[in-house]
């Protein structure tokens, strides 16, 4: 993995940027293409590892645990290890990660209104 450079223009732009646009500070926490999904998986209750990945067949388990600990570590979902026998994870949003649900249930219904008859074929 690559290294940032913490005193950088680059990390001092995307720090100012970051500190005066609130889209731009969602954005650091949801971008990309597989944590919105997450996120709106993990909107129907907790779940276990392996229900994740069966609800998200397209992620690869590399992808699927590096933005599992991205959200952890942004604070929108929990992971909690069950001590039972065989041990298990599950992964469930915290309060954060609830607020984030009308953000998502937005988007689900800008792309039921604007998606094209052509693109859902």
């Amino acid at each position: 993995m690559t290294t940032i450079k913490e005193r950088s223009t680059v990390q001092k732009n995307k720090k100012a940027v970051l500190e005066v646009c609130p889209v731009t500070y969602v954005m650091e926490r949801i971008g990309g293409y597989w944590k919105p999904v997450i996120l709106y998986e993990l909107s129907f209750g907790e779940m276990r590892y392996s229900e994740l990945r069966r609800r998200i067949p397209g992620i690869s388990e590399k992808v699927l645990i590096q933005q599992l600990k991205q959200l952890e570590a942004d604070g929108l979902l929990t992971r909690e290890a069950r001590p039972v026998v065989p041990p298990y994870v599950t992964y469930s949003l915290t309060l954060a990660g609830q607020d984030m649900l009308p953000v998502m249930r937005a988007m689900v219904e800008w792309a039921e209104k604007n998606i094209s008859k052509s693109e859902r074929e």
